[in-house]
């Protein structure tokens, strides 16, 4: 008997190391596909040199592993490998005479070496005809029909006369506009990058982007799979959002201007700094789910205030008065996001703050305030400032990594190193 139970406590220990061992290799794998959450990860640094044979670059943007640099160069996007020194990827304009189509906008996603960009071209069914149809048939004139051959029984009789269809034109938006993502090979190997086209659901998605005018910038946040752009048209400003299933809505409210938005890495939630009239607030917009309305709700009334990012479970407010950031406030980053939350301040002091400067939110809870001369950096309540050598500068949007720009006649020296105090 002792013999038996011995076999089974045994059998049982077996089993469970089997099922832990079965679990923890299940997820691994699913990390793997899911990738690292955006935040929770060391950032990558590096410290190279490459020449890019082109000047004039705008937009420099490099990816996560720090060996790739995104930019445009007279209307084309081009990848460019910075441990081989080639370029590996162009997507030219589909006509060189109209500057409006092509490739829009583009971002790296902040966990892995994948490019998001919006490409634009003409509708080839900008123009449609359709058939319509009167919405009352034509009925022709009452005549008189005997019903016997006694005339006193005689009935009235009307006909539906068949009527040709009226050919109307209808307009569509003359362009449409895509999403695509491509995604980068390690640096080390000669591997074609996988360039793919998200189809929107409906196909319409892509005429109602176009028709709202100019991409002025997008978000994504990775885990939830939602992507946010505001879109320019004259004086009209629109909010989209495109959800997993590539379904796009429309989130701003009449008259509402949006300067600046960040996306929450865990959640999803959307944070604008929102004006509508004379109102200016920081505006949450909750994700809730594809059958629901997303929820509104305010986190900051003080008209000052705009947001500066989102890191780490902690949402980023600095507060503005005569274009100088005077003070840097949180509040955490929830799932369930409530109104009017406390605002912790953080750090209480001067930087230059005006339309030339751009803020992100480092890795390491760091907030980078720079123009093409300076770098400030705040750190724990610490104030610091890097001055910055190159024709162009700009900091990773993990905060790690500065990439300076030197031009040299027909060609760019790009250097990058890690962003020191």
């Amino acid at each position: 008997m002792k013999k038996k139970l011995r076999i089974i406590l045994v059998w049982i220990l077996v089993s469970l190391i089997l099922q832990f061992g079965g679990y923890s290799l299940l997820e691994s794998q699913f990390q793997k596909i899911m990738g690292p959450l955006a935040g929770d990860s060391k950032p990558i640094t590096s410290q190279l040199q490459a020449t890019i044979p082109g000047s004039n670059l705008t937009n420099i943007q490099v990816s996560y592993a720090k060996d790739y640099l995104a930019y445009s160069e007279n209307g084309i996007l081009k990848i460019f490998n910075l441990k081989k020194g080639n370029v590996v990827f162009e997507k030219k304009s589909p006509t060189a005479s109209d500057q409006t189509l092509g490739v829009l906008t583009y971002q790296w996603l902040p966990d892995r070496n994948i490019l998001l960009y919006f490409y634009a071209k003409k509708n080839p069914n900008a123009l449609t005809t359709v058939k319509v149809y009167p919405s009352k048939p034509k009925i022709s004139a009452p005549s008189i029909v005997p019903k016997t051959e006694d005339p006193n029984q005689a009935q009235i009789v009307t006909k539906e006369v068949p009527v040709e269809p009226k050919l109307e034109k209808r307009y569509g938006s003359p362009q449409i506009t895509e999403l695509y993502s491509l995604e980068l090979p390690n640096s080390d190997e000669d591997t074609v990058p996988d360039d793919q086209l998200h189809p929107f659901d409906p196909p319409s998605g892509n005429e109602e982007i176009s028709a709202g005018g100019k991409i002025e910038k997008f978000v994504v946040s990775t885990t939830t799979n939602l992507t946010y752009l505001t879109v320019m048209k004259g004086t009209t400003q629109q909010l989209m959002k495109i959800d997993i299933m590539k379904k796009v809505s429309t989130l701003n409210k009449p008259r509402e201007l949006i300067d600046n938005m960040a996306v929450s890495e865990r959640y999803g939630t959307l944070y604008i700094d929102s004006k509508v009239g004379a109102v200016q607030q920081v505006v949450a917009i909750q994700y809730v789910d594809a059958l629901k309305n997303d929820k509104r709700l305010v986190i900051s009334k003080n008209s000052n205030d705009r947001i500066l990012g989102i890191r780490n479970g902690k949402v980023y407010i600095g507060e503005v008065e005569n274009n100088d950031l005077v003070k840097i406030k949180t509040t955490d980053d929830l799932q369930v996001v409530k109104d009017n939350p406390t605002l912790k301040t953080e750090w209480e002091g001067a930087i230059p703050f005006n339309k030339n400067v751009r803020a992100l939110i480092g890795v390491n809870g760091q907030i980078v305030i720079y123009d093409q001369q300076t770098a400030y950096i705040v750190t724990d309540g610490h104030l610091a400032d890097v001055k910055l050598h190159g024709d162009g500068n700009y900091v990773s949007d993990d905060g790690a990594e500065l990439i300076q720009l030197t031009n040299e006649g027909a060609s760019t020296l790009v250097e990058l190193q890690p962003l020191k105090l």
